[in-house]
Parts: C-alpha cells; structure tokens; sequence
C-alpha cells in the first residue's frame, strides 16, 4: 500500500513515516506542496495524509485536488486548528 505523508513540520513527518513502515507500508514523505502534488500525478497512491498548514498549497487544496483528479483513496487531514468551521471545511472538501 502506497501512502502519501505531506507535512512541513520534519519531526512530525519522519515520526508518521517511522509509523507507517512498521505496518508495511510503502511511504512518499514530502515537507512541501509542490512535490507533493507531483507525486500525486506519478504514482499510483492508496491513502493521503496532509497537513492543512502547510505553505504553498495548503492541505484543504491538496485535498480538492487530489478529488478533481478523480481519486477516491482516504485522506487523514493533520491540523492544529480546533475550530468548528475548520473541521466542517475538512469533512466537505470536494473537487467543485
């Protein structure tokens, strides 16, 4: 299973990435936006983690990208934010 971690925060990436290959796990770590979003559009991925802070392309925008593609895999959403609003904007993203 291919996953996608994008995170701009290193520590927290290599700790999901250190995760994820102990489940055998195959793992495209990014700690930007832009070559993230060419890994999207090269290789073949099972499920998306992204950080919705993140510089260039933020999470939310990944998301709707990775959707407008017309890619169904799961994305996890990693955030700070604990706003209502935030968390309704995560559950609805589509690919509009």
């Amino acid at each position: 299973m291919n996953i996608l971690v994008l995170d701009d925060e290193k520590e927290i990436a290599d700790l999901v990435e250190l995760y994820m290959q102990n489940e055998n796990y195959h793992v495209f770590k990014f700690y930007d936006s832009n070559s993230a979003i060419e890994c999207i559009n090269t290789q073949k991925l099972d499920f998306a983690i992204l950080d919705v802070m993140i510089k260039g392309m933020n999470g939310f925008e990944i998301c709707k990208y990775i959707r407008k593609k017309g890619l169904k895999f799961p994305i996890i959403m990693l955030t700070a934010k604990i706003e209502d609003a935030d968390k309704i904007k995560g559950l609805t993203v589509r690919s509009r």
